[in-house]
């Protein structure tokens, strides 16, 4: 599916947010089999937390993808494991908080049941085996997350090792990819202000951040989402839309200097 996610972004980004239906399916068609139909995964990509609709013009982008990035819906989720690869290890504790207009408007936090938890990952979280026990399986919990998600921006620090975590687990217990479109707070952070490193617990120490502890899920979330806000103070004239911010966040230094002298010429 991401290569659909993918092919469909860059599409909707030239198209101005919106698809015929005849070029939505000439797209979705070339990464799925015979016996698949765009309608069908249409409603796999709503799901998955693509931001689509449709009506009778044809396809388009949530139209919040396209106004203003401080309206945007941002869940900021953070995950303990108890190990490295999704293919030999699970999550173990999620914590995620939904911003919108600067403000947090819900949160979520889980332990995850788990049979083993190696006594580093203790040390590191102080999580004990006990707290796992009765807690939601692997599967309520990521289901509890799929629909506190929706369709918002996921947004984490080093946000490819959660996001790509979550995804493995999400496609294990057949709950489909991640389509939200990501934002990752360590990129952001070294696009918009100047640090020695730019580490979560360093940014928490350095930007005198209050947090109740460090390693533990819904605590690393909720501090993510003041890096994120601290980033926001310093994000260029340029950047207007959600859109806009997605791709300053993955920006080289050419672009951001061609942006940025672009809208210091007069027209």
């Amino acid at each position: 599916m991401q290569k659909v996610f993918d092919e469909l972004t860059v599409a909707f980004r030239k198209q101005k947010g919106r698809l015929a239906e005849a070029e939505y399916s000439r797209i979705v068609m070339k990464h799925t089999t015979l016996f698949e139909e765009s309608d069908t995964i249409f409603l796999l990509l709503q799901a998955s937390g693509y931001p689509i609709e449709r009506d009778e013009a044809g396809v388009y982008w949530l139209e919040s993808y396209f106004t203003a990035y401080e309206k945007q819906k941002y869940c900021v989720v953070d995950i303990e494991t108890n190990g490295s690869k999704p293919g030999t290890s699970q999550v173990i504790e999620i914590g995620a908080v939904m911003i919108e207009g600067g403000e947090v408007i819900e949160h979520f936090e889980t332990f995850v049941e788990c049979a083993f938890l190696p006594e580093y990952i203790t040390k590191i979280t102080g999580i004990e085996p006990t707290d796992l026990i009765g807690a939601p399986t692997r599967r309520e919990a990521l289901t509890q997350l799929r629909h506190f998600m929706g369709s918002a921006i996921f947004v984490a620090h080093n946000a490819n090792f959660d996001y790509s975590f979550l995804n493995a687990s999400f496609e294990r217990f057949g709950l489909g990819g991640i389509g939200n479109p990501k934002l990752c707070t360590i990129e952001l952070a070294k696009r918009t202000f100047e640090s020695e490193r730019y580490g979560l617990a360093y940014l928490i120490e350095s930007l005198g951040i209050e947090t109740a502890t460090h390693h533990r899920a819904y605590s690393d979330a909720v501090c993510a989402a003041k890096v994120m806000a601290k980033s926001f103070e310093t994000l260029p004239e340029y950047v207007h839309s959600t859109d806009d911010l997605l791709r300053f966040s993955l920006s080289s230094k050419k672009e951001r200097r061609l942006n940025k002298n672009a809208t210091a010429t007069p027209r």
